[in-house]
């Protein structure tokens, strides 16, 4: 079966060599030339590999790298202009490498295997829960994408879900509603953050989670939220 690549670049001539190159060594490329679109394009599908451009329109390399890693431990590749010691040094801290331009389609071709070949041996070995159960009756099915509370199938809508899943896989981290606006509805506006607002105050409703003293969501104030649930 083909590696599946999704590279996120807006240079139109540097993002149509690397695919073409890319494919002649028989991976499967999906090709995005906005942050948006490619984190939207990442959401949608399942990938091997990530490259990634830093100057992008809509959401930079660096946030759409975050966004991943909230995600995924997917293997990802900065690709970048910037060639000082202290780029290089930022940029690898959501990305796995780093790869100045112009770059040499080689020595691309050889970081792409390399990495390709670490992530099938971590994919093997690593075992992914299906379920987690947390105190106070909440089990989230990752594969199934439900929620039951005490044995109750919550009837959550796609966004609840995908909130829900956000925040309990990065336990304890702090998210602005300005991110989470930008990673669940995958808008570049900030002035839609009321949404978020509606739609957590939903979310605890259906987990009958108290505001005051919460068991799973647990508010920030002047920063965002996190997430408190204790595992079992």
């Amino acid at each position: 079966m083909k590696e599946k690549l999704l590279l996120i670049e807006d240079d139109t001539a540097i993002g149509r060599i690397v695919k073409d190159t890319l494919e002649q060594e028989g991976y499967q490329i999906t090709w995005a030339t906005t942050g948006l679109e490619g984190l939207a394009d990442f959401q949608a599908d399942t990938f091997d590999l990530v490259l990634v451009d830093w100057m992008l329109p809509e959401m930079d390399g660096l946030t759409v790298c975050q966004n991943i890693r909230w995600e995924s431990d997917v293997p990802i590749i900065m690709m970048s202009a910037r060639k000082e010691e202290e780029d290089k040094v930022e940029g690898l801290q959501g990305a796995d490498d780093y790869i100045a331009k112009p770059f040499s389609l080689e020595e691309l071709k050889a970081r792409v295997a390399s990495h390709l070949r670490r992530w099938k041996r971590f994919a093997k070995k690593e075992i992914a829960e299906d379920v987690t159960s947390f105190k106070h009756g909440l089990k989230i099915d990752w594969q199934k994408e439900t929620a039951r509370l005490e044995d109750q199938e919550l009837a959550l809508t796609q966004k609840e879900f995908a909130l829900l899943k956000l925040l309990a896989k990065n336990p304890s981290q702090t998210f602005s509603k300005e991110e989470l606006y930008q990673h669940i509805w995958q808008q570049a506006s900030v002035d839609e953050t009321h949404t978020v607002t509606v739609h957590i105050k939903a979310l605890r409703e259906k987990l009958k989670d108290p505001v005051k003293s919460p068991y799973y969501i647990q508010t920030v104030w002047g920063k965002g939220y996190r997430f408190i649930g204790e595992l079992l």
